[in-house]
């Protein structure tokens, strides 16, 4: 989706060249200068909804990953969990060692 700024900016930014051009021709340096101003706000803003697109863009690649990492991660959870319902001795076992471990680092402290 592309930024109002960047098509408001463009818009500007053509008749800021055209009224430079129509300055110019008539002699006008008032007109001339004004039309170059025009152009260049109309540059900045086309530049600032650029920017704008290129955040938003950003911002949806990263919540899609996040959203990936959470998937995959409770797809994982769950077979976890399937193999300790197939295995409870297993899971009985690593509960266990993980305690022992724990037990002997709380006595060596």
């Amino acid at each position: 989706m592309v930024d109002t700024n960047r098509i408001t900016g463009a818009a500007r930014e053509f008749g800021g060249k055209v009224q430079g051009a129509i300055g110019d021709a008539a002699g006008s340096h008032r007109a001339s200068i004004e039309g170059r101003l025009n152009e260049a706000q109309g540059t900045a803003e086309n530049l600032f909804g650029q920017a704008k697109d290129a955040v938003h863009h950003a911002v949806d690649t990263v919540a899609h990953q996040a959203e990936d990492a959470y998937d995959q991660g409770r797809h994982y959870a769950w077979k976890g969990h399937q193999k300790s319902v197939e295995w409870p001795h297993a899971s009985l076992v690593v509960a266990g060692l993980v305690g022992l471990g724990l037990g002997l680092l709380i006595s060596k402290l």
